[in-house]
């Protein structure tokens, strides 16, 4: 018995040495972020995951990293995985949309502020961005109506989307 309780005390302090360096990992990529150094953030967030695989504000830290340097394909894995995780569903699907917009990949943008509007159809994000969804795949009326719904409920970049879109 004695032998099984200190095993335990064992495995529970090798796991708690774990998590007090992914912690660490986490804030030095936090510290690389905030300098825009974001390479090094990658790779300390990465380090951070390897340590902790369900840590959800390293993945999410690191989809923001991707998506500044323009790499939309990991930042989509990234917040996939944030999804499966079961982090905050309309933010995550939000942002994996815009990933997906940014690289012109509509139909997997719409399908992701479908199901954000699903969950809250006032979500001015989603309609602000399905509308540029539409715009992108030529359905400018489409476009407005998505904008114009967003105004409605108080969005105030769709005023000036509306107003710099030629919507009527």
């Amino acid at each position: 018995m004695k032998y099984l309780y200190t095993l335990f005390v064992a495995i529970t302090i090798g796991l708690s040495g774990l998590a007090q360096d992914a912690d660490a990992l986490f804030k030095r990529g936090e510290s690389k972020y905030s300098t825009g150094n974001y390479e090094e953030a990658i790779i300390a967030y990465t380090e951070a995951i390897k340590q902790k695989p369900d840590f959800t504000n390293a993945y999410l830290r690191r989809a923001f990293c991707y998506s500044a340097t323009k790499d939309y394909k990991k930042a989509i894995i990234d917040y996939t995985k944030i999804i499966e995780l079961g982090y905050n569903l309309k933010w995550a699907l939000n942002s994996r949309g815009s990933a997906y917009l940014k690289m012109k990949e509509y139909d997997l943008a719409m399908k992701d502020y479908n199901q954000v509007l699903s969950i809250d159809p006032k979500d001015t994000d989603a309609l602000n961005n399905r509308g540029w969804v539409y715009d992108g795949k030529g359905q400018h009326d489409k476009a407005c109506a998505d904008w114009k719904k967003s105004k409605k409920h108080g969005n105030s970049e769709a005023k000036l989307i509306l107003k710099n879109t030629n919507c009527k």
